[in-house]
Order: C-alpha cells, then structure tokens, then sequence
C-alpha cells in the first residue's frame, strides 16, 4: 500500500514533465493524450485497490499514514511530508482519478487540433497532481501545498485561450479574478494555519485534533480558527461572498469546467470542513455560520441560474448552488451526507458539463441555449446522457442525485430546522426548474440555428466518457440507500470511522418518525417533478406567455440576469477605489514620485558631482599647473597654520 501510494502521486506529476518537456516535439496528439490519460488512469486502478485493501481491514484499522521525508524540522515546528489514507482520503481520490481520468479521455476528441494540445494535457496531469496532494495530506501544510497547486493550475486553465474574449472581459481577466479572488481565502488559510501552530504546537491533523478533543465547545480561539478555514472554502468553493470568479471561470475550455469548476477542485473546501470536522464540532457558532452562507448561496445561484442563457453558465451557477447544499450538509453537521453528495454530483454534473461541451461542439462554438432547439435529433448519445443527469441532480429517484440531496433535506429539517429544510426545498424546486429549462431549449422544442449549421454526435472519445459518467450519475447512489427505504447505508457506515470523534460533540434531541422522513420525500420529489414539468411546458408550449411574464416582471428578470448586479457592487466598492487608489498612491506618489525620484535623484547627483570633477581633467596643461600651484599653496598654509 505504501509504494501504490507513491505511484499514484507520481504518475500525474510524470505526466506533466514528459508533455511539458516534449510535447511540442511529438506533435502526435493520441501519444501525447494517451500519455496524459494514462498518468491518471493508472492511478485510479491503484486506488480502487487500496480501496479494497481497506474494506478488507477492521474499520479501526483503515488508516496509514504514509511518510516520504521529514520536510521542515525549526524549532518545535516539524513538518514531514506524509500522506493520510483513510477512508475519507481514498474516497476523494476515487473521485478525483476517476472522473479526471474520463475527462482526459473526452479532451482528446475536444480539443483536437488545438495548438496548444501538449500544453492543455500537461496543465490538467499538473492539477491531478496538486489535488491528490490535497486529499491524501497528512498536516495542514501538505495540504495548503496541494491548495495553492489547485490555484495555480485554475489560473492556468481558465486561461487557456488567453487570445479569446469571454462576454465583456478576456480569458486572462478570467484567470486573474479566480486567482485574486482565491488569494483573498488563502489568506484565511495561512492564519488558521498560525493560530493552529501557535495553540496545538502542530500542524499534523493527528496531533490538533486530539489536543482539540480536550477543549471545551464553543471556546473563542476554536470559533476563530474555523471562521478563518471557513472563509479560505468561500474561496475556493465558491460561497457567498467569493462565489464571483466561477461563473467567470466558463472562459476556460469545457473540459476544465467540468473537472476543476465541477468535479474536483471546488469541492477542496468541502474536504477541508470534513477533514477538520473535530474543530467545526466545537464551534457550534462557525456550524451555523456555514448552514447560513450555504442556504443562501444555493438559493440566490438557482434564482440567477433561471435566466441565464450561456449553457456553461448555467452550469456554473448551478455548480454554485449545489456547493452550498453541500457546506449545508456539513452546517448541520452531517459531514458524511455533505461528501456523499460531493461524490454524486461529481458523476452528474461532470456529465452535464461534458454533455454541453459536446453541444457547444457540435454548433461550432455556439453557448447560446436561444439559438439551440431540437438537438435530440442530432445529438442522440449526448441528449440521452445529458438528460440522465439532469434527472439525477433534479433529484428524481432513483438517480444517485436524489439519495444524496434527500439526506442533505432530511438532515437539515432533523438536525437544523424548518427554514433550513424550506428553503433548500425551494431551492431544489428551482434545480429542476432551470435543468428542464436547459433541456427544453437544447433538445426539445424546434430548430431555432440557422441552416448552415450541420450539428453532428461528437466523436466516441468524447461519447464513452459521456456513457460511463451518465451510468454513475443513475446508481452511484445505491451505495447510500437510508435505512427508511430498505438499505444499509454503506457508505455512511464506511466513512462513519472517521467522523466518529466529530459525531461525539453533537447532541442531536429532535426524534423524527420514518413516516416524516417519507413526507418530506415525497414532497422534494413532487416538486421536482412540478419544475421539471412546469419549465418544459413553459418553454416548449408557451414561449410567447414567457415573454409576456418577463415583460411584466421586467425589474425582477433583469435583476437575475445580471446576477443582483454583484459585480458591480463589488466593482464600485472595491476594485475601482482600489485601483484608483494605487494609480494615485502607488503609483503616482510612491513609484513615480518615490522610487523613480530616488534612482533619477541618484542619477543627477552623480552627474552633478561629474560636471565638477571632470573639470579636473580638461586636458589644459596651464590648469594642471595652476591646479598644482594652488595645492601647493594650500599646504604651504596648513603647515603654517598648524
């Protein structure tokens, strides 16, 4: 186990160096993305045998800790470089190799002919690489290592196409927003890291977690400590208020949506909360928190994802929205329903966004869902695959979607309360109705391209991943069967190990019958059911009434669809006095009036001192003798006078 370990962290990072250092010399775009598919395929067989290597162990017995060097050793501060694999460890890295490994497969097909096809395939074996060591660190610092490696690697991504236009900016305006915006949360992260260091004296989540044990909840420094972790997950999964950089992130190429903005790297947040669930345990104050920012930013991302009309953007806002049912999960202190849904929605929405990718292939770049129609006709693997996961994060059963959001419900109306449980209820009405929404104007409906478009099913690299996703997102979730329907649960009872010290901290009175778990069932079922049904009626039979309501409701409608006006908001407040203020301040003042002003003002000095001196050196000879007299005459006085 210990040298699978190794190989699965180095066969991505070989697979970045090889494309890195000789792609461009190859040029033969199925060596270079065998290559790349490869250095992440191989990794996810050596983890599903890990996997079974666990599930043959005591459940007190599936843990290693896999050490490769001591990293720094400072004083009491001393780090090693070492992997954790746990159940929670191998379950992320099942998600990451696994679904990375079907999209490297789906961007052979994507981007064929691209110029920069060795490079893309290098900067996504490079991202596989940061986030394995994200989910398989054993301290904090591996782990904000594999955090700023995810960071570094979206940036690269989103901007891909850096000579393209995106909407009203480029794809490097893209890029950068992510990272600044990234940055804002790291900060976060690194004084966590300080606080933790300072209180515990280590980073290793052994070590903190069992120090923290002895603490009593609620204790000021703990509330701090995951106040500060929290915000570096508003960053990095895009929360209120951070969530603004992913929308913006769709300028990237569709394959990096849907495995860093989808799958992987926004759900590092998710990870962070659950890994370091003993110190979210004792603050009760940052639980509720999190439940708060995480209802809110799911039902203001599914209210904007109703207007929307970008299919990636759709998307991205949906990917928003179940983010926050997600860190919902993990508010109410369900951690396990919160990864179980991570890991379902990786299925789905990786699918939708590959699913859209092949759309957008097929129209020649075309986003506009206005200018689509009727694709089923064309698109007959994508369409059926696409609408398998619309039906799964709808939350339909008995589709993975509807086993892991149902338990994120049923925990938020058991452990929260009802306005938790009503407005995530709302909120998965609101899924359902902008998924169908989605469908209806791509696949359904008639033909609204122009003629001279000839849309075409993408080629199979692009379709299997489609298939083998599409078949994940209907019974990925069989693994997570509750008890009230018949099942055992098995995934809760795999990960249960290690949230059992977190789960010690809750007190949970509220006692609920089967019977209100059924109702409350059967009432996100229906109205799912209700949106799927009132938004194909409303789009396919009733266009012109919808234009009518968007007349009528015209303040409200233009408010959606320019997201609450955001990031204008944040644009006025923020970026334009800050940018103002450093053209003035840093600019003008220190820069061209301070350091520019130092090195000319060394620069005249010197001069000056030259115009001087060189008159010492005309050339004359009658200036040197009197140059020579007066020295003379000069010594002559300071002798006499001394």
């Amino acid at each position: 186990m210990h040298n699978y370990i190794f190989l699965i962290i180095l066969f991505p990072l070989i697979g970045f160096l090889f494309n890195g250092l000789f792609g461009h010399k190859i040029k033969n775009e199925k060596i270079i993305g065998s290559i790349g598919s490869l250095a992440v395929g191989i990794p996810f067989i050596l983890s599903v045998i890990i996997l079974f290597e666990l599930i043959s162990l005591k459940p007190e017995d599936r843990k290693y800790i896999v050490e490769l060097f001591s990293w720094l050793n400072v004083g009491t501060l001393n780090i090693k470089f070492s992997y954790l694999v746990d159940q929670l460890s191998i379950i992320m890295t099942l998600v990451v190799t696994g679904v990375g490994f079907l999209i490297h497969v789906y961007s052979i097909g994507y981007m064929h002919g691209d110029k920069g096809f060795f490079r893309f395939f290098s900067y996504l074996n490079l991202f596989i690489f940061a986030m394995l060591n994200l989910v398989l660190a054993d301290n904090f610092l591996v782990l904000f290592l594999g955090w700023e490696g995810v960071g570094l690697c979206s940036y690269l991504l989103i901007g891909f196409w850096y000579d393209r236009k995106f909407e009203k900016m480029t794809t490097a305006d893209a890029a950068k927003k992510a990272f600044i915006v990234n940055r804002i949360g790291d900060f976060g992260f690194l004084i966590a890291m300080f606080l933790i260091f300072l209180n515990f004296q280590s980073l290793n989540f052994d070590t903190v977690f069992s120090k923290a044990e002895t603490w009593n909840i609620g204790n000021p420094t703990i509330t701090i400590i995951t106040l500060l972790l929290f915000l570096a997950c508003t960053g990095k999964s895009a929360q209120i208020p951070l969530y603004v950089w992913l929308p913006d992130a769709m300028a990237g190429p569709t394959p990096v949506s849907a495995l860093i903005h989808a799958a992987t790297m926004v759900t590092a947040g998710v990870y962070l909360v659950a890994r370091s669930s003993v110190l979210f345990a004792l603050s009760p104050f940052t639980l509720e928190v999190i439940a708060i920012v995480a209802i809110l930013t799911a039902f203001m991302a599914a209210t904007i994802g109703l207007v929307q009309n970008d299919i990636k953007k759709i998307l991205a806002y949906s990917t928003v929205s179940q983010l926050g049912f997600m860190f919902l999960a993990l508010g109410v202190g369900s951690f396990v329903a919160a990864i179980f849904h991570l890991m379902t929605h990786a299925f789905f929405k990786a699918c939708l966004f590959l699913g859209a990718g092949s759309v957008i292939h097929a129209m020649h770049e075309e986003q506009n869902i206005q200018k689509y129609g009727a694709l089923q006709l064309n698109l007959k693997t994508t369409y059926l695959t696409f609408l398998i996961s619309a039906l799964a994060i709808s939350g339909i059963p008995p589709l993975s979607g509807f086993f892991s959001k149902d338990e994120i419900l049923w925990k938020a109306f058991s452990n929260g309360s009802f306005l938790l449980w009503f407005l995530a209820a709302i909120t998965a009405f609101f899924t359902a109705f902008y998924m169908f929404r989605l469908v209806s104007l791509t696949f359904w409906g008639k033909q609204r391209w122009d003629s001279n478009v000839k849309p075409h099913e993408s080629p199979r690299t692009m379709t299997v991943p489609l298939i083998v996703l599409s078949f994940l997102a209907f019974v990925g979730g069989f693994i997570g069967i509750p008890q009230s329907l018949g099942g055992n649960n098995i995934f809760e009872k795999f990960l249960e190990p290690v949230f059992v010290k977190a789960n010690s901290k809750f007190s949970f009175t509220m006692a609920h019958s089967h019977l209100t778990e059924y109702l409350l069932m059967i009432i996100s079922v229906l109205l799912a059911i209700f949106g799927m049904l009132l938004s194909s009626n409303l789009f396919i039979k009733k266009r012109a009434y919808v234009w009518s309501l968007k007349k009528r409701f015209s303040n409200i409608y233009n408010l959606l669809l320019n997201k609450y006006y955001v990031d204008e908001i944040y644009n006025i407040s923020i970026v334009n006095p800050l940018v103002n203020s450093s053209r003035i301040l840093f600019w003008k003042i220190v820069d061209n009036g301070i350091v520019d002003g130092l090195v000319n003002g060394i620069a005249r000095l010197i001069e000056i001192f030259g115009n001087i001196f060189r008159r010492l050196q005309t050339g004359v000879i009658e200036s040197y003798a009197a140059i020579f007299i007066s020295g003379i005459i000069f010594i002559l006085f300071w002798i006499l006078l001394r």
